[in-house]
């Protein structure tokens, strides 16, 4: 791309702009975007055929949550500044364009994850490309109505979609039983830093074939004439449809066996294209499977390689396993998806006879290694009328890894045991990271000038471990002073921005407390919520005194159907409610659930956060990605020893953050003998807690969420046992931590030093180190 050209063209258009009067944030971002598209052209097409000439590693994921592309872009062409500075010439305000879209196409960390990783591998110029859904609606936004989530659709490309590429000439069939639909492509640029290689990612949209029956519509069959779009665009319509009821689960198998379909035909058709023999598939192509929502790739490769390509099953097959590599992402049962075989047989037919082989191949194979019947029983891919989707991946994969050194071990030892007996040496580990370029240099542009200005160049951006040569400045009283001004300045920037936006005023000199993530139960806001009704309560009995002024702020989505979660969400309102009503505790206390959390809160959140809340139970957390983006922006960690957490303690000392909690281990000999309506009648605090939930302390609308959310914590469910993310029997341990940081606060200075040395130690959770090593030890890719 030729900087000055690009600026040129630029200048002319805003000129342009200023001239007819236009305004519009939209113009101007569509307008700058598709300047900068142009100028790009010729760079991604030549990455593209870069890629395509040498082995590559292709990312198959349900969610890319990619955000706003404008600025990222902006940044990692190198023209930030310039852009800037020609808008300001022209009249206009670069900062307008954060009006622009945010494409929501993802539910949190796997998504974001996915979005990380292909810019890392831009930036390391590796040939890495990704393949999803071009939702139309994506998740959904988010409303706080009278304390509940509401959801509306969140139509990110209503003002049009600068960076896609529409690619009709690609455009797949795809075959279910019952319906026939063609999977048409855009691609997104994926631009490394300092612009030598864009990657690509592919976005599938389902469209019909037939658009419209004009005669239908002419016999006055108004709805019936679009009834073929309409059930083609619903495969692409929403990520994560609700899937209570059977239509709403073939709705979700479609959408999975949809993208990976069309991602398959579209590698297949590349490859013959550029190394012309089918059989030299795997010497050219690794996939990577993120979590078990792309498995069904596995059956749909053999067959296509058996009924389009002429190969026999045991050829197709062993191809397979060596294309393959699966990302476990969670040891929840429920996330291990399991689909109900009837479905698969009565959707895809030829899928679940090949599915079937699998499973005959896998008995075979285990047979002949002698592998006890029990084990054969648990490691099976079909079993009690259901694939095990989990089992397929391991089974048909060359490498299986974890997302942190906990998790991993915990796959090994427990939720994938039997397979690592028998596979030992498919299981790696690959602690997940987060990009720097988004997540540092472009959401604290303050913060990230301190940094290039005490290392004297901007090598860390592309090489974040530059970070811990500044921690001989841990003790520089300048240097801390200016780090906390800056720290400063981001926090009185998010109160402008949530006073804008939620109409909600917060202090800028109380500490900013953040528990931002997706809502569920085992992330354990309502954990959370429990603390500050305890510390709500100490401060009125006079328990708690000297408490140093603290704004706790929650972001978090949940799931439509997911009435627990929406029960938490309204339970935190209703908190902040009572404390801001409450004129002795609302100058110390405050209570602020952000709405329609998406990646642009969160780039104005993690840059403001002093402390990071990273409360899951022991052993729940896969990695976390929240933890290690609020620690490269100096938040100290107020968490468990779960997930990258653990990593984080040991890159930044123990003594730098805040643990508390039982330990997985310990969790493994408490829980059997656990009963948390005991303890809550033994623990007069944490029984005057919970029990806010139905004294008449709070209302939940007369839905009986809140009672439901009691039941499940001292008496259990069908599901599940009595309060079994242990959060009552966490809850004591966490307060003290929070009192602790709270008061260790208080000493400026100190508190600084130690979120200047979780900034300086952040240099292991770069998702650069994470993708060069999958490039090196799993995809064999350079």
């Amino acid at each position: 791309m030729n900087k000055q050209t690009f600026l040129a063209e630029l200048k002319s258009n805003l000129e342009e702009l200023r001239k007819e009067g236009v305004t519009s944030p939209h113009v101007l971002h569509n307008v700058l975007s598709e300047t900068a598209m142009k100028n790009l052209s010729g760079l991604w097409k030549d990455s593209k055929k870069a890629h395509l000439g040498k082995r590559r590693a292709c990312y198959f994921s349900m969610e890319f949550l990619i955000g706003r592309s404008i600025f990222n872009n902006l940044l990692c062409l190198g023209i930030y500044s310039d852009v800037e500075k020609a808008f300001a010439e022209a009249g206009f305000s670069l900062n307008d364009l954060e009006a622009a879209e945010d494409a929501a196409l993802g539910n949190g960390g796997l998504g974001r994850l996915a979005a990380c990783f292909l810019d890392s591998a831009a930036t390391l110029n590796l040939p890495l490309d990704g393949y999803g859904i071009r939702y139309k609606y994506g998740l959904f936004k988010q409303k706080i109505e009278n304390g509940f989530q509401t959801e509306e659709a969140d139509n990110w490309t209503k003002y049009g979609d600068a960076w896609s590429v529409r690619h009709d000439e690609d455009a797949v069939e795809i075959n279910y039983s019952d319906q026939k639909v063609l999977a048409v492509p855009y691609d997104i640029p994926i631009i490394g830093y300092g612009a030598k290689n864009i990657g690509t990612l592919r976005l599938w949209q389902s469209e019909a074939f037939e658009d419209f029956d004009f005669k239908l519509f002419n016999d006055q069959k108004y709805l019936e004439a679009s009834r073929e779009k309409v059930l083609a665009e619903d495969i692409s319509r929403v990520l994560y449809p609700n899937d209570d009821t059977r239509e709403g689960k073939k709705l979700r198998l479609k959408q999975q066996y949809f993208f990976c379909s069309a991602s398959l035909n579209d590698i297949i058709k590349k490859h013959k294209k550029n190394h012309g023999d089918i059989k030299t598939l795997a010497d050219f192509v690794t996939i990577q499977l993120n979590d078990t929502h792309p498995v069904i790739s596995i059956p749909e490769i053999i067959r296509l390689l058996t009924q389009n390509e002429g190969l026999t099953f045991d050829e197709a097959f062993a191809m397979a396993k060596k294309i393959f590599n699966y990302t476990n992402h969670t040891i929840m049962p429920e996330a291990l998806e399991k689909w109900d075989e009837s479905l698969i047989k009565e959707l895809l037919p030829e899928i679940y006879d090949i599915i079937f082989m699998i499973n005959e191949e896998y008995l075979a194979e285990m047979y002949r290694k002698d592998i006890k019947k029990e084990s054969i029983e648990v490691m099976k891919i079909i079993k009690g009328g259901q694939v095990h989707m989990a089992n397929m991946a391991t089974y048909c994969s060359s490498y299986v890894n974890g997302v942190a050194q906990i998790h991993t071990e915990i796959l090994k030892a427990n939720t994938l045991h039997d397979w690592y007996t028998v596979y030992p040496e498919r299981f790696q580990n690959k602690t997940n990271g987060i990009t720097q370029r988004r997540w540092l240099a472009l959401c604290n542009r303050e913060l990230s000038a301190l940094i290039t200005e005490l290392l004297g160049n901007e090598d860390w951006v592309t090489n974040l471990d530059e970070l811990k040569k500044l921690t001989g400045y841990a003790d520089n009283a300048d240097i801390i002073n200016r780090f906390l001004a800056i720290k400063k300045t981001k926090k009185e920037q998010l109160a402008k921005f949530i006073l804008d936006r939620e109409g909600i005023k917060i202090d800028p000199d109380s500490i900013f407390d953040i528990q931002i993530k997706r809502l569920h139960e085992y992330k354990r806001q309502l954990l959370n919520a429990f603390s500050i009704l305890w510390l709500y309560f100490g401060i009125k009995d006079g328990s708690i005194k000297d408490l140093a002024p603290v704004t706790f702020i929650f972001g978090a989505k949940s799931a439509p159907g997911y009435r627990r979660a929406k029960a938490i969400i309204k339970f935190i309102n209703e908190i902040a409610a009572m404390i801001e009503k409450d004129d002795e505790v609302n100058k110390i206390i405050k209570v602020v659930f952000v709405s329609n959390y998406n990646v642009s809160y969160a780039e104005k959140l993690i840059a403001a956060a002093e402390v990071s809340e990273q409360i899951s139970t022991a052993g729940t957390e896969a990695s976390g990605t929240g933890n290690m983006k609020l620690m490269a922006n100096g938040a100290v960690t107020l968490g468990t020893l779960d997930g990258a957490n653990i990593e984080i303690v040991e890159e930044a000392g123990k003594e730098n953050n805040y643990i508390f909690g039982a330990t997985v281990k310990e969790l493994e000999k408490i829980m059997p003998e656990y009963c948390s309506r005991k303890l809550a009648a033994d623990n007069e605090k944490i029984r005057r807690v919970i029990e806010t939930l139905v004294d008449g302390t709070f209302d939940d609308g007369g839905s009986g969420d809140f009672r439901e959310l009691y039941t499940s914590l001292l008496d259990g469910a069908s599901w599940h046992e009595p309060d079994n993310y242990y959060l009552l029997g966490d809850l004591e341990s966490y307060v003290e931590a929070k009192l602790k940081c709270n008061s260790d606060y208080k000493d400026k200075a100190a508190f600084g030093r130690k979120m200047w040395l979780n900034m300086c130690n952040c240099g292991k959770f770069s998702s650069d180190r994470t993708i060069a090593d999958y490039a090196e030890n799993i995809w064999k890719i350079k």
